[in-house]
């Protein structure tokens, strides 16, 4: 019995003003998932892709690790976006081969009166073959549960995003700020050039 669950996670905040803009943080997109992700559950594949860990779930009466092989890229604007291009489901290997998740998101940064938000938006969708345990369960019941976990997964990520991110932009705007004004520096910082 194939059964979809679906969530969608909006956020925005106000960026603390800083010497260098967030635009320039955002272009290294392997800081965002490492602000994101505990780093023990996190695997770089290549310059764009990493693999993520997710902690393992309880559904109904079984016990299942997902593993979403995500893409996150910078566009020249600032605007990061992430697509899933891989998952997989360990815990049942019955469930796993009738597992398709799908998550797409972005954070777009915006300036206001010379205030800066990021707004940004996750859409996570899973469609899932049931296991015939699971068959004679009602499906609003089955429905409730799923939707409420995957809501449960982008709150968590949610938070993280609001805490950690801002947190080490702040951390790296200081850092890169303090290197540019060492007599060492070659040339003086100017804030509209990108940086490494």
């Amino acid at each position: 019995m194939q059964t979809s669950f679906q969530a969608v996670q909006l956020v925005e905040m106000v960026v603390p003003e800083q010497p260098i803009p967030i635009q320039h943080y955002l272009r290294q997109p392997q800081r965002l998932v490492k602000a994101l992700v505990d780093p023990s559950r996190m695997e770089q594949l290549s310059a764009d892709c990493f693999r993520l860990k997710l902690r393992p779930l309880s559904f109904m009466m079984f016990s299942v690790q997902p593993s979403v092989d995500l893409r996150v890229w910078a566009e020249a604007n600032g605007t990061i976006r992430l697509q899933s291009i891989a998952a997989e489901l360990r815990g049942i290997e019955a469930i796993n081969q009738r597992f398709r998740l799908q998550l797409v998101g972005q954070l777009v940064p915006q300036t206001l009166s010379s205030v800066t938000y990021l707004q940004g938006k996750a859409d996570l969708a899973v469609q899932v073959d049931l296991p015939p345990s699971l068959w004679f369960t009602p499906k609003s019941l089955i429905e409730a549960t799923g939707n409420g976990l995957l809501r449960s997964i982008l709150l968590t990520i949610k938070q993280r995003l609001t805490h950690q991110l801002l947190q080490d932009y702040c951390k790296w705007a200081a850092v890169q700020t303090e290197s540019s004004e060492t007599p060492a520096a070659s040339t003086s910082f100017l804030p509209d050039s990108p940086i490494a």
